[in-house]
Order: structure tokens, then sequence, then C-alpha cells
């Protein structure tokens, strides 16, 4: 490995950490202002309705996901939608912190219930896509929906169409 290759790798570890703790502040952030969409199901009904707000989709797995046939139609359709719509995409890896980020239990559960947890309805809630969602008339101010899109941007530059992250347990 020469010396490039060893400094590009670390100025790159550090810029998926700077990106990662900014998807999070974002994603807290608009929790916060009630700008979250939760769900595969959910997301995808809001994207019909309405994909002029919708700023960023988050498509979360983990490998005990990859070969869920059905999750991986629903995220291919997802990403096309995305793409025709320009809306960023961001692959995570990381259920599990995602969730402690949203305030759910750390335990969440990989198996039938599809990587969710319950909300404070007892409902299962599926962590596998989350919208951050931008209204035109109280617009999400925030410093990382920024620093999230900029990396998407530059990705794209890549020809890295959808950009993955992964999630690390604090």
């Amino acid at each position: 490995m020469t010396l490039e290759e060893v400094v590009g790798c670390d100025m790159a570890d550090k810029k998926m950490d700077t990106v990662s703790q900014a998807l999070e502040e974002l994603l807290v952030a608009a929790q916060r202002q009630d700008c979250l969409t939760v769900g595969v199901y959910e997301s995808a009904k809001l994207m019909n309705v309405d994909p002029d707000n919708v700023v960023l989709c988050v498509l979360a797995t983990d490998e005990e996901d990859e070969d869920d046939i059905a999750l991986q139609i629903h995220f291919t359709l997802l990403q096309a939608f995305c793409c025709e719509n320009d809306i960023n995409i961001l692959r995570v890896s990381g259920l599990r912190r995602l969730a402690q980020v949203l305030g759910e239990p750390a335990d969440v559960d990989n198996n039938s219930t599809g990587g969710s947890s319950n909300n404070s309805n007892g409902e299962p809630r599926d962590f596998h896509c989350i919208l951050v969602n931008n209204p035109q008339c109280q617009p999400l101010k925030c410093q990382a929906l920024q620093e999230v899109g900029n990396y998407c941007d530059e990705s794209r530059c890549r020809n890295q169409w959808v950009p993955c992250l992964s999630l690390r347990e604090r």
C-alpha cells in the first residue's frame, strides 16, 4: 500500500464518520420538527402523494436483510422513484444504531418484524426506510442536511448513485 492510499483511506474514514454524525444529527432534528416518515410502506405512500417535500431517503439494512427479496424489491422501487424525483438516497447499515438515534430501545429485532421495534401505540416501527421531509411552509434549517446533501452530490460525481454509510453503535 502506498502513502497516498493510506492517507486516502484515513481521509475517507474521517469523511464517513463526519457524514454519519451529520446524518444522526439530521434525523434527530427532523424528528423534533415532525419531518420524518418511518417505514417502507409509509414512505412509499408519502412519496406517491408529495415527492416535492422529500429531501432524503435513508434505506437501512443489516447483513441479515441481504437475503430478504421482498425488502430488496421495495428498495429498488424506492431508489428508482428517488432518482426520478431528484431525492438524495443513502444506504445505511446499523439498524440498532438508527433505532437508538430515533429514541427507540437498543434491542431492535431483525427477525420477522423486519428490523422494527414497537412505538408508543404498540405498533411495530419499520426502520428500513426513513424519509426526511422539508416542507416549503416551514423549511428544515439544519447544517447537517447540507452536509449529507453534499456527500450525496459528491458520491454521484464519482458515479456512486446510492452512497453507503455504516452507523456505529456508541
